[in-house]
């Protein structure tokens, strides 16, 4: 059976640099597939769909809310030439009932070991419209190393400079922010991967370079200990989301190569100051991940809040404006309260003001956001950013002898005429 898997496009934030990550869910899902099931995979991000080509069964992966119009164009397209289409993902789960006027069916919640049946449902024309599986969670155990050799790896690198892989080693967050739907995605109980199954799949995977795309790994301390113990000895370097603010989980972090992180930043605390030091102390650099417009938030705290960035010498950031994504706290009040402007999803992009603000009008917000985005990076560009963390990755792979020698004269040619400028 010729299954075609595909990931439709959706568009950077702006401001950010342009560059394309192997994409997660699709190669996770892969590895959920029967044996017999001949899978190819297209990123619209990097290369355009063949609807031509001859396939038996398409499905499509979609994480982002402004993925959702595009995937359903997308499956529009195959239907009117006769071929059948299944939806999964994040982007699925929060927008499942739309979605199931677009697809002969919709699959809700986590793969494995339910794609036998659905296979087998397909082979006998008896595909059912939904597949609701977000109340039953199959056991962490069975997660399995994803199917990385679905892609092709040449698309993902950045003006020649190696990339790095999607891998996790848990599912939930027992956390329950409130511009996330995580908790309705995958729940709120904490579920950690068995540390052997996560070694052995990050050591298989041939790239030095990682990004541990859990939701937190700051969830339980036990666990961070052993999971960075068991990392030492692989050399990788990494990226994640945070690491708990302990110095013997920030020490071995750094030990396993923690390369940098991606912290929140919500205000301007010495808590959040100070958080920020301890990870550069342990060489750990920092992109502060900075949500706009929040019910708390005025026109001088945003500029008080922008100042203090600059001031605590984070490597990167990257803004975002409040987003009310279905199934989350933030589309509750909102929705309730009549504030919300648009339900266009294509506008659900992070950077558009879809709502109304409390302190200040839409475009007021908008053009906080862009100001935000022009003064963290008026005398550094992101790019330069960018290099300088590029540098000392290589600088750390140089060290322990894991540098390849494959993007230092790319890196140059990509970035040393913009730095010397």
């Amino acid at each position: 059976m010729r299954f075609k898997l595909i990931y439709p496009k959706w568009p950077k934030l702006s401001g950010q640099t342009e560059f394309h990550l192997p994409p997660h869910g699709p190669v996770v899902f892969a590895a959920t597939l029967p044996d017999d099931v001949e899978v190819a995979f297209t990123d619209e991000n990097l290369e355009p769909v063949d609807f031509d080509e001859p396939v038996d069964f398409v499905g499509i992966s979609m994480m982002l809310t402004t993925q959702v119009k595009r995937g359903w164009a997308i499956a529009d397209g195959y239907r009117r030439r006769g071929v059948p289409v299944i939806f999964g993902g994040i982007a699925t789960m929060l927008h499942a009932e739309e979605t199931g006027k677009h697809a002969d069916a919709v699959f809700l919640g986590e793969a494995e070991g339910r794609m036998e049946k659905v296979f087998a449902d397909f082979r006998a024309k008896n595909l059912q419209p939904v597949y609701n599986y977000m109340e039953q969670r199959p056991p962490i155990e069975e997660v399995g190393t994803a199917r990385r050799d679905i892609l092709k790896r040449e698309l993902y690198n950045y003006k020649g400079v190696q990339m790095f892989d999607l891998v996790h080693a848990s599912r939930g967050c027992r956390f329950h922010c409130y511009p996330c739907a995580v908790a309705y995605l995958g729940g709120r109980k904490f579920r950690p991967r068995p540390i052997d199954k996560t070694i052995e799949e990050m050591s298989a995977i041939d790239n030095n370079r990682l990004f541990l795309v859990d939701n937190s790994l700051a969830q339980d301390t036990q666990w961070e200990k052993d999971l960075f113990k068991e990392m030492i000895p692989l050399k990788k370097k990494w990226c994640s989301h945070p690491i708990e603010d302990d110095p013997e989980v920030l020490d071995l972090a750094a030990r396993a190569g923690a390369w940098y992180v991606y912290q929140a930043v919500f205000d301007t605390s010495d808590y959040i100051r100070e958080r920020i030091r301890r990870y550069h102390d342990h060489g750990i650099a920092v992109e502060g991940t900075v949500l706009l417009g929040l019910d708390s938030h005025t026109q001088d705290e945003i500029r008080r809040l922008i100042d203090f960035l600059l001031e605590i010498d984070l490597d990167l950031a990257e803004f975002t404006v409040l987003t009310p994504f279905p199934h989350t706290k933030a589309f509750d009040d909102l929705h309730r309260q009549g504030r919300i402007l648009s339900y266009d999803w294509d506008q659900y992009s992070a950077d558009r003001v879809v709502y109304q603000p409390k302190h200040m009008t839409p475009e007021r917000l908008q053009e906080l956001f862009q100001y935000a985005w022009d003064t963290f990076y008026e005398k550094e560009s992101q790019m330069i950013r960018m290099y300088k963390l590029y540098q000392q990755v290589i600088r750390k792979e140089m060290a322990d002898g894991t540098y390849r020698g494959r993007d230092r004269q790319l890196a140059g040619q990509a970035f040393g005429r913009r730095v010397n400028q």
